[in-house]
């Protein structure tokens, strides 16, 4: 139970700053420099607003200085960074690496379903931490093939969705993928390896016609050329695959 509340509040100030690169990085702007202030009037927080979901409820989601909107993107991804550390604690026999990988995933698909853009920076690291740790585990096993799966796995997920867009263009004569989407499958696959690239599909494509459905339902025309947030419905998929595969 201790593991699981320090989690929460673990996950809580992750969230906090992934909240905060949800905002500034489609910016050009740094999270990791200079210290925290409100993005409206430039006015440095305290630590008491700085508090993750506590500072945002407390203050009813505006700022205390200029009286601007924070917005439930923060606390949105608070609670999801939270979420993130009960259930890798309570669920994952790997919780640090389930909470390190579901994490880089909470801010990729919030970047991509708030701004349909995935950085190649992010997915660079979410492959590179995924290749260290199937390392390490393939190194204390003593089991080679366990990362002989991984980079399999990294290859075959590139490999799949650039393939898919390449045979769309020829026959639409137009994009059909993102650029990003392949090198993020791609970084998944060193994560969930080869059969992991395949549940994670298959459950995007549920997701993506679960969205479809209810944007039908709301009155929203549906074409061909609608355009989804793949990145966020890979990234959903992808993070309780890892916890289902600890499981099995």
């Amino acid at each position: 139970m201790l593991l699981i509340l320090a989690s929460i509040v673990v996950g809580a100030v992750v969230g906090s700053f992934v909240g905060a690169a949800l905002v500034r990085l489609p910016d050009g702007r740094s999270v990791v420099s200079g210290r925290s202030s409100c993005d409206s009037c430039d006015k440095q927080l305290t630590a008491r607003e700085l508090v993750p979901v506590v500072s945002w409820l407390i203050q009813r989601g505006v700022c205390r200085g200029c009286g601007a909107e924070i917005g439930g993107w923060q606390l949105g991804a608070e609670l999801g960074g939270a979420a993130i550390g009960a259930l890798a604690a309570a669920l994952s026999f790997f919780p640090f690496a389930a909470m390190v990988m579901g994490w880089q995933l909470l801010l990729i698909a919030l970047l991509d379903f708030r701004h349909m853009w995935l950085p190649r920076v992010l997915t660079l690291l979410l492959g590179a931490s995924g290749a260290m740790f199937m390392t390490l585990w393939s190194v204390q096993a003593r089991d080679p093939m366990m990362l002989a799966e991984a980079l399999i796995g990294g290859a075959f997920g590139f490999a799949i969705l650039w393939l898919a867009a390449q045979l769309y263009e020829r026959l639409r004569g137009r994009e059909g993928l993102g650029g990003g989407d392949p090198p993020l499958l791609g970084a998944i696959g060193l994560w969930l390896g080869p059969l992991g690239v395949i549940h994670t599909l298959l459950l995007a494509s549920l997701g993506g016609l679960a969205v479809a459905g209810v944007m039908h339902q709301m009155g929203r025309q549906i074409k061909t050329d609608t355009a989804l947030p793949l990145g966020t419905l890979l990234a959903a998929a992808a993070w309780p695959i890892i916890l289902w595969q600890g499981l099995v």
